[in-house]
């Protein structure tokens, strides 16, 4: 599918950019992701519409079987990469699981804002993107993936998102066609 428009009030929201994530081995090459992440924010910057830049710093309770990854994480692994440019009006998002609306003020600072449509990109596609994705269309707003910004750690996973569950939630596009659709 192709994204058909961007409402006049969109935000851009990018998931994980982070040291910790951006250094695990994923699918995609996460240079690439981490670059298209950052053409986004220029343009929605450029458009002075919202930017959300979210990091993860813990992991949500409770027994799984995968269990959690243990040891020490290095002090740098929840700080954003530098290439996305943070800027002031920039919106930080810490979480503490997988989705960005959970447990933050994400819902409240778009709605404040009267954000109607979010642009996600980020990784893991399969993890905090669908997640965040997910939240987002339950919370009634518009919701476009950035296909080409996405990646995870597994190929099956990110397949079944971009060709399963993105097309459920929202449209989806490259991101030069996100930036043509800007205007």
């Amino acid at each position: 599918m192709t994204a058909t428009t961007l409402d006049a009030k969109t935000a851009l929201v990018l998931i994980d950019l982070q040291k910790g994530i951006t250094g695990l081995p994923c699918v995609h090459p996460t240079a690439e992701i981490v670059e298209r992440g950052a053409r986004l924010a220029a343009a929605f910057r450029a458009r002075d519409l919202p930017v959300v830049l979210v990091n993860v710093t813990g992991g949500a309770p409770g027994r799984t079987e995968a269990g959690m990854p243990g040891g020490t994480l290095p002090a740098d692994w929840a700080e954003l990469v530098p290439d996305l440019d943070r800027q002031p009006a920039d919106i930080l998002v810490t979480k503490q699981q997988w989705g960005a609306f959970h447990g933050t003020g994400l819902d409240l600072e778009l709605r404040r804002r009267g954000v109607t449509q979010v642009v996600f990109a980020g990784i893991a596609t399969s993890i905090g993107v669908e997640s965040s994705a997910r939240a987002a269309h339950e919370h009634g707003y518009h919701v476009t993936i950035a296909t080409d910004a996405v990646t995870d750690m597994d190929e099956a996973a990110h397949r079944n998102s971009l060709e399963k569950i993105f097309p459920r939630l929202g449209e989806t596009d490259t991101t030069d066609a996100i930036v043509k659709l800007l205007g």
